[in-house]
C-alpha cells in the first residue's frame, strides 16, 4: 500500500467518526457533524494550496490550478445512510484530493456534495442538483436547513458549475459483488440504472388485538405484507429488475393493537426505463393504496469518449478493463446530462455497502490513484 492510499483510507476512517449517533456512522444533510467534515477536508485541501469554499448548498469545493483554466471536477457525497460504512461517498472525495497531491498538470475542482442519500428530507441529490442549477426542492424545510447551517439560500445560483468545468469524474465503491466475483480491482461504469421511489399508505382500522375476531379485522399491516410478497415475486421474475420495500412505518405501532395504517417505501431500479416504469405501474396497481412519488430518475449513460479514456487509463495502469452498469444511484447520474461524465468503481469486499462492514482495499485505492492520474494527464 502506498502512503497516499493509506492517507485516503485514513481520511475515510476519520470522517466515519464524525456522526450524529455515537457508536455508529450517521451523517445527514447539513447536520452538525458536517461542520467537522468540512473542517477536516478544508485543512487537507488548503495544505495543497487549493482555493476552498462552501457553496450555498453546503458543498465543499476546492480548486487546484488557475481558476480560469478549463478543469475537471472530481467529486462524490459526504452524507451517509443511517448506520453506514466508512467509504460510500467520501472515498471518491478523498481520492480526488489525493490526486491533487500527485500534482496533476490539469486544473481540478474537487467537490464534496452535501447530500446524495435522501435521508433527511427524502429528497436525494440536493448537493449535485445545486451544481446543475436545479434548486426547486419543493420543500421549504431544505432552505431552512441551509439557513440554520449559516448559509444563504439566496446564493444558490452561485453553486452552479462554471463554464470552466468541462468534465466530471467520480470514484466510488461498487456497492455490489460483481468486481469481487471477477477478481478485479476496478470497473468502468458505462451507465447508471434508472430509479423510481414511492411511499404508499395502506389504510385499515386500528382496534383491540384481543377482542376483534379475525374475520372482522381490517389490518393494514397484513395488506402491506401481501403486497410486499408480490413485490418480491414480480422482481424475481424479471431479469435485471430489483425492487425493495426497505421502510415500514406502522401506526399505532403497539403489540396489542391491530395496525390501522402502514406507510411503506418502494424502490424500483432497472437499466431500461420502460421495464422499470412498467414494473412500477404493476406494483402500484396491486397495492390498491394511495401513493406519493419521491423520485423518477431516468437511466443515464456516461459520456462515451470519457469512458473510453478512463478504460484506456485503467489498461495503461496495468489493470484489466471491465465495463459495467451501476444499479446504485450516484451524483454522476444527475451531472451527466449537463457535463461529460465518467465513473470508476472500486471493488467492494463481500459486496457489502450501506453497512458498517463496508470496506475498500488499499491495493484497489492504489489502482484507482494510478488510473486517475493517468486519466488527468492523458
Amino acid at each position: 500500500m502506498s502512503d497516499l492510499a493509506d492517507k485516503v483510507i485514513r481520511c475515510c476512517r476519520d470522517i466515519a467518526g464524525m456522526t450524529e449517533e455515537p457508536g455508529r456512522t450517521t451523517r445527514t444533510f447539513l447536520s452538525p457533524p458536517m461542520r467537522d467534515v468540512h473542517s477536516y477536508l478544508r485543512a487537507w485541501m488548503q495544505d495543497l494550496g487549493m482555493k476552498v469554499r462552501i457553496d450555498a448548498a453546503g458543498n465543499i469545493r476546492g480548486i487546484h490550478g488557475d481558476p480560469g483554466q478549463p478543469r475537471i471536477m472530481i467529486g462524490s457525497h459526504l452524507d451517509t445512510v443511517p448506520d453506514a460504512g466508512a467509504f460510500d461517498g467520501i472515498l471518491g472525495v478523498a481520492i480526488g484530493i489525493a490526486l491533487v497531491e500527485m500534482k496533476p498538470k490539469t486544473a481540478v475542482e474537487v467537490i464534496g456534495f452535501s447530500e446524495e442519500e435522501g435521508v433527511r428530507f427524502r429528497k436525494p441529490f440536493i448537493g449535485s442538483r445545486a451544481l446543475i442549477g436545479d434548486t426547486d426542492w419543493g420543500d421549504p424545510a431544505i432552505d431552512e436547513a441551509i439557513r440554520a447551517y449559516g448559509l444563504n439560500p439566496g446564493e444558490l445560483p452561485a453553486a452552479r458549475f462554471e463554464p470552466q468545468n468541462t468534465a466530471y469524474l467520480e470514484f466510488h465503491i461498487e456497492q455490489g459483488p460483481v468486481l469481487e466475483t471477477l477478481g478485479l480491482p476496478l470497473g468502468v461504469v458505462d451507465a447508471i440504472a434508472g430509479q423510481s421511489r414511492y411511499i404508499l399508505t395502506f389504510e385499515g382500522r386500528a382496534n383491540h388485538a384481543g377482542t376483534t375476531p379475525m374475520a372482522l379485522r381490517r389490518d393494514a399491516l397484513v395488506a402491506a405484507a401481501h403486497w410486499i410478497t408480490e413485490v418480491e415475486r414480480y422482481a424475481s421474475a424479471h431479469q435485471g429488475l430489483v425492487a425493495t420495500v426497505g421502510s415500514l412505518c406502522v401506526s399505532p405501532n403497539a403489540g396489542n393493537v391491530i395496525p390501522g395504517e402502514v406507510r411503506a417505501s418502494l424502490d424500483i431500479r432497472h437499466a431500461s426505463d420502460a421495464i422499470r416504469r412498467h414494473a412500477a405501474t404493476h406494483l402500484l396497481s396491486r397495492a390498491s393504496a394511495p401513493h406519493e412519488q419521491l423520485l423518477d430518475q431516468n437511466a443515464v449513460e456516461m459520456d462515451a469518449a470519457m469512458s473510453h479514456a478512463l478504460a484506456a487509463a485503467v489498461a495503461s495502469a496495468g489493470y484489466p478493463v471491465h465495463r459495467m452498469t451501476s444499479g446504485a444511484g450516484h451524483d454522476a447520474m444527475v451531472i451527466a446530462p449537463h457535463i461529460p461524465s465518467a465513473m470508476l468503481f472500486l471493488r467492494s469486499p463481500g459486496g457489502i455497502s450501506h453497512h458498517p462492514d463496508e470496506l475498500a482495499l488499499p491495493e484497489d485505492v492504489d489502482a484507482a490513484l494510478e488510473t486517475g492520474i493517468k486519466c488527468l494527464t492523458s
